[in-house]
């Protein structure tokens, strides 16, 4: 994917040249391997510092909300999603936006190629064809690439970008797999298997709210974790304070949620957030048959009604 570096660059130079837009969103190379870091420019002189490759994870929708100028970003299947997402909330209209397409083969999992290295960070890393390249002194690694996707990555249906204005690439093959293997395994399990489940998965919760920050459809004024008056949530590490906040948040991204990985990727301690929303996404795939982002001109079925809508909940 490191191709698509001089395309989006040529794109964000014509788009600032021409005046077509006031600023480009994009990556640029982070200062250490394998993590580039979000970047916005302003002037032609900014665009040769517009990099790509499958260190850029993070979702570059989370900067739209409430922009009041005319926006270039660069977006890959599941940002493009979340901007679907945006437009149909209101946070931005789709005028205001110049969307460079980025086909996307998944992005890599920091964490899972520091654990092939017993937690150290490489000094060095590049990525050759299919395959990854990490050094650090002695130890010159070389693995296939799918082997360190980030787990979203690996069961993402959506690779291309639902909506833009031009791409940068041919269009990939999209993936044809069992989005919820995992989903099933917890529903299996009895009452008390899944409460001692979730107790555990939530257990190392720092209550950073990192996970919350990164996520693009947390843009409330006031997230119900700071409301003071009242107060819904306690601030301390209280179980039941913790367990509320995880809860309340999949049910906030509840038909919302394009599984895009940035809560898990934020999380300083590796908790597996989607396991909460990836259960909501399932429920309503199954009872409206609806996917967050896909279509930009339907709303989303938790902020609408129709008579015909499933009531299973009547006894």
């Amino acid at each position: 994917m490191r191709a698509y570096t001089g395309r989006i660059r040529e794109a964000a130079k014509r788009l600032l040249a021409e005046n077509r837009v006031d600023v480009v969103i994009g990556f640029r190379k982070g200062t250490i391997p394998l993590m580039n870091e979000p970047y916005l420019i302003k002037s032609v002189d900014q665009v040769n510092q517009l990099y790509w490759d499958s260190n850029c994870g993070i979702n570059l929708a989370n900067y739209l909300p409430k922009r009041p100028d005319r926006v270039g970003i660069v977006a890959k299947g599941c940002d493009s999603r979340n901007i679907v997402v945006h437009i149909l909330e209101n946070q931005i209209k789709r005028e205001q936006l110049y969307i460079i397409g980025v086909p996307c083969k998944g992005m890599l999992d920091r964490r899972r190629i520091m654990a092939e290295r017993n937690g150290r960070e490489p000094l060095f890393a590049e990525e050759l064809e299919h395959k990854v390249r990490t050094v650090r002194y002695e130890l010159d690694l070389t693995r296939d690439r799918n082997y360190f996707l980030q787990d979203n990555c690996r069961i993402c249906t959506h690779r291309n970008p639902v909506i833009y204005d031009e791409l940068v690439g041919d269009l990939v093959e999209e993936q044809q797999v069992d989005r919820y293997t995992d989903v099933r395994k917890i529903e299996a399990m009895s009452a008390e298997e899944r409460w001692e489940h979730f107790e555990k998965l939530i257990e190392p919760c720092l209550r950073c709210y990192a996970c919350r920050n990164a996520c693009p459809l947390c843009y409330c004024p006031t997230c119900f974790v700071d409301e003071a008056r009242p107060q819904w949530v306690g601030k301390s590490l209280d179980k039941t304070d913790t367990r509320t906040f995880h809860f309340l948040r999949a049910f906030h991204v509840a038909g919302r949620c394009t599984d895009c990985g940035a809560c898990e990727r934020a999380c300083p301690v590796g908790i597996q957030v989607r396991q909460f929303t990836k259960k909501m996404e399932k429920d309503i795939k199954e009872l409206y048959g609806y996917e967050a982002g896909v279509i930009a001109d339907e709303r989303p079925p938790l902020d609408t009604y129709r008579p015909g809508d499933p009531e299973p909940f009547f006894k």
